[in-house]
């Protein structure tokens, strides 16, 4: 049950991103209602798929590879269909849901198996700090996808090509918004996720080499931006290239750190 709800959310979220991609195809409006339905059904049969692993195994979707990269999945769909619906706006699907897509089916790969987990206090205090640094990066991810466009866009705008991307693509202030409330947000969710994780270590000795050096670099990276954003007065075309290309460094980090030495099943 678990598997075949993950593929059938893996399949709504690329339909999603391809009903999002169809005015590139024809001149049609953008599908919003469609795009979004696809999104909230998506979304509604992933969260069925975690909420039957909590039913089945007693534990929060925290630990593990499968269960994290689904956790992570989840909370990227949840986002984005929250930023497509307060917008009205559908192309932020084109990045987005395919991230959300392709993290749900690595795990489903991995296999969302239940890991050993901590009980009572200890384990309430690493599933606060998961979630919390799981939205962190999922809001990192979200404004890494609007940098994107933003960059895309601008680069048509300059070149005088007012073709599908123009019709389609939000204003550039519009994307510029985006990337800023979500590297702002991202950043305060991720800070208190490395807080949570700094003190759980010293109270419980607990010590993860690679968590720490993956968690601490996509931490100093989010931070920077949210703090250029917030009150370094950074403008939208510099946010959206260190967006871009700081979420594109953790992400090459994270797998560079699997390959050389995760441990075994779980997450790093």
């Amino acid at each position: 049950m678990i598997a075949i709800a993950h593929s059938l959310a893996i399949t709504l979220y690329l339909g999603a991103a391809a009903l999002a991609a169809a005015p590139f195809a024809r001149p049609v409006s953008a599908p919003v209602r469609g795009v979004t339905t696809l999104l909230a059904l998506g979304v509604g049969t992933h969260l069925i798929a975690l909420v039957d692993f909590v039913r089945a195994h007693g534990q929060a979707p925290v630990t593990g590879l499968g269960p994290a990269l689904s956790l992570a999945a989840l909370l990227v769909a949840v986002l984005l269909l929250t930023v497509e619906l307060i917008a009205r706006e559908v192309s932020l699907s084109l990045a987005a849901a395919p991230l959300a897509a392709a993290l749900a089916a690595v795990a489903n790969v991995a296999g969302v198996a239940p890991a050993s987990i901590a009980s009572g206090v200890q384990g309430a205090w690493l599933a606060a700090h998961v979630a919390l640094s799981f939205l962190g990066i999922a809001s990192f991810a979200t404004g890494a996808a609007a940098g994107i466009m933003y960059m895309l866009e601008r680069r048509e705008l300059k070149a005088r090509r007012f073709g599908a991307i123009f019709r389609f693509f939000p204003p550039l202030a519009t994307l510029d918004r985006v990337n800023h409330v979500a590297c702002v947000a991202g950043g305060v969710a991720l800070t208190l996720g490395v807080a949570i994780a700094v003190a759980y270590s010293v109270e419980f000795r607990t010590v993860n080499l690679p968590q720490i050096l993956w968690g601490m670099a996509a931490w100093a990276a989010l931070s920077v931006i949210a703090l250029g954003r917030a009150i370094g007065g950074w403008q939208a075309r510099r946010a959206a290239i260190v967006t871009t290309t700081s979420f594109a460094a953790v992400v090459l980090l994270y797998v560079a750190l699997r390959m050389t030495g995760a441990a075994d099943g779980g997450f790093l």
